[in-house]
């Protein structure tokens, strides 16, 4: 039955993984996890536990990955911080699942998140008929992550207005949510946390106070540093996302792969990789998370409507729909890169050069 569903949580989707480094722990397991920060470590980073391959779902630095462990071992929460598209929210739905075999308890943070979805709210016609009770209760994920001491998360906390965001300050501080209404205070169990994501390239953000950020350890997670990091990132991701949506049809090369990143690259830092050639930049981030997207759309192209292999028009028309987001800066931009860069790189890039030149002609 798991097919009929566009996506399921990590838990889901990697029990075996899980169930098999459950059973073959070794290592101490901290109160309110189901293995060791060891063990979390494996199944993020990848590795074998038994006869069973973890497959690593994050490529970066380990060491980032431990310090995310490491606090969450603690007191603290944590925050991910990082420019769109860098598994900010990959990471945290899969510690998540690792840690508590739960990665639902999510609060996705809009201008319209209110006090209430942080900690509480009623369900109003059962509290105008009997009043305050537990029934009448609605507990936001925080709060039950509070009962069940386990980890709520927290996307795109500072696209939270700011009076919302320091809402988490006591409960994060005193680990308790006070419940004036039916005179209690909840104390939060062992293995409680928080894991919130904030995007450092974004518009329509609240800054967070200091008093919040205190609250917090604080990690930055980098765009992939070199090619073949970004490269296998995409690779892996593309081919899942094909099999969970049944595209037939076959996957990009790498030479493919390769060509798109070059360019996400090359108008993201505003310069040619070489470096000899400055370059106008889009005011679209272009992330690793855009290129997986893109590519995937290519081959839904050429599954839907060509023989099934993605063709330079199916991947011209993806580029321009991920690169100009603006006509009057990407649109130039993209124009200016066409001519006075993929132009002159030769037969290799000559087909996909003139079926984007149809395109922006």
């Amino acid at each position: 039955m798991a097919s009929e569903f566009q996506r399921l949580p990590a838990e889901e989707l990697y029990k075996k993984e899980i169930q098999a480094l459950i059973e073959n722990e070794t290592n101490p397991v901290p109160s309110g996890w189901q293995m060791s920060p060891k063990s979390v470590f494996t199944y993020i980073t990848g590795g074998k536990s038994g006869n069973t391959v973890i497959t690593p779902k994050y490529l970066g630095n380990d060491r980032l990955v431990e310090i995310c462990i490491a606090t969450l071992v603690t007191d603290r929460a944590l925050l991910l911080i990082g420019d769109p598209g860098t598994a900010k929210s990959w990471l945290s739905e899969h510690l998540s699942a690792a840690i508590n075999g739960d990665s639902t308890k999510v609060i996705q943070g809009t201008a319209g998140t209110t006090e209430e979805q942080i900690k509480y709210s009623w369900n109003y016609a059962m509290l105008i008929s009997k009043g305050p009770s537990p029934d009448a209760m609605i507990k936001s994920p925080v709060y039950r992550a509070m009962e069940t001491g386990t980890i709520a998360r927290l996307e795109e906390i500072s696209r939270c207005a700011s009076e919302v965001q320091d809402a988490l300050i006591s409960i994060l501080s005193e680990k308790r949510v006070s419940v004036p209404e039916l005179g209690f205070e909840l104390p939060a169990k062992k293995g409680f946390s928080v894991i919130a994501t904030a995007n450092t390239r974004d518009k329509g953000v609240n800054e967070m106070s200091a008093a919040l950020k205190r609250r917090f350890n604080i990690v930055v997670l980098p765009v992939p540093s070199d090619m073949k990091t970004e490269i296998e990132i995409v690779r892996t991701r593309v081919l899942q996302l094909a099999g969970s949506f049944d595209i037939n049809a076959q996957m990009p090369s790498e030479s493919l792969i390769e060509d798109v990143i070059t360019i996400f690259r090359e108008l993201r830092n505003g310069k040619t990789l070489d470096g000899t050639q400055k370059l106008k930049q889009t005011g679209g981030v272009l992330s690793t998370a855009e290129a997986i997207s893109l590519l995937a759309n290519s081959m839904a192209l050429a599954a839907s409507f060509g023989n099934g292999k993605i063709s330079d028009y199916d991947l011209a028309s993806a580029l321009q729909g991920a690169i100009v987001k603006d006509e009057s800066k990407d649109g130039i931009a993209w124009k200016e890169y066409l001519e006075n860069v993929m132009k002159k790189r030769g037969s290799d890039y000559m087909g996909l050069y003139k079926k984007c030149k149809e395109l922006n002609s």
